[in-house]
């Protein structure tokens, strides 16, 4: 059996209005990081899905199985599962949560709209893949973790101190897969970009509003780094997810 849920880690269902908004976290991260975000679009009157991708929000050890199968398959569950009980379905991701929502979005093309924040979506993780091969190999099987890259000092993000290996380039592989769906995405999309990113180069953002397939605006954050929706320009990222969606869901 998993080890049981952190404390602040747990999913969330907020029930609202006809049209439905899928909140996805990222890479070792979990509900923690995307809770304020769900909730300022549950508070304008949606109906909310904030899940825990397996292997997150519990142990290490829980999450070095699993790969882009499981979390594609658990968000693609929940996306079928709130198109059933919604008019319309949007996706909003963070980081491999925003890798997840693309490729969500490509594979219903009714999506209504995207949105993306510091999303892992730029192809050329071809050396990753040989390092994390490399690193199995030789019995290496953790990295440190990539967690809590925040600015705000008074900020903390809930994510393990590690990275599987076999995990991270499970990820790097589905993430090169997606050069060839990403223009297949032609519903409105709201990118979102840190100059300052640790993790994820502020260069995706720039590939990913290049070729997505519909019209895209984008927002750019001087203030905050890699989990932004826990960063400085938290606030302003509420707003205009909330101001976005309202305006797709208003045609």
């Amino acid at each position: 059996m998993p080890a049981p849920i952190l404390a602040g880690a747990e999913p969330a269902s907020f029930d609202g209005g006809a049209d439905g908004v899928i909140v996805i976290h990222g890479f070792t991260g979990n509900p923690f990081s995307m809770r304020p975000l769900a909730q300022a679009i549950a508070a304008a009157g949606y109906t909310v899905e904030l899940p825990l991708l397996p292997g997150h929000g519990r142990t290490l050890e829980d999450m070095m199985p699993t790969g882009w199968a499981d979390w594609s398959g658990a968000v693609d569950a929940v996306y079928l599962d709130l198109a059933a009980r919604c008019e319309r379905v949007a996706v909003v991701g963070l980081s491999m949560g925003g890798s997840l929502a693309v490729w969500l979005a490509a594979r219903h093309p009714q999506t209504a709209a995207l949105v993306t924040i510091n999303a892992a979506v730029e192809p050329g993780g071809g050396a990753l893949v040989e390092m994390a091969r490399t690193l199995l190999a030789e019995g290496t099987e953790v990295l440190p973790g990539i967690g809590a890259d925040i600015a705000r000092p008074d900020a903390s993000e809930l994510s393990y101190d590690g990275v599987p290996v076999a995990s991270l380039m499970s990820m790097a592989e589905a993430v090169d897969a997606l050069e060839t769906v990403i223009p297949e995405v032609r519903c409105p999309a709201l990118v979102f970009t840190s100059t300052q990113d640790h993790v994820v180069p502020p260069s995706a953002g720039e590939y990913l509003a290049a070729h997505l397939g519909g019209p895209v605006e984008r927002v750019i954050l001087d203030r905050s780094y890699h989990v932004a929706t826990l960063d400085f320009d938290a606030p302003e990222i509420e707003r205009r997810t909330v101001e976005f969606l309202g305006k797709v869901f208003a045609r």
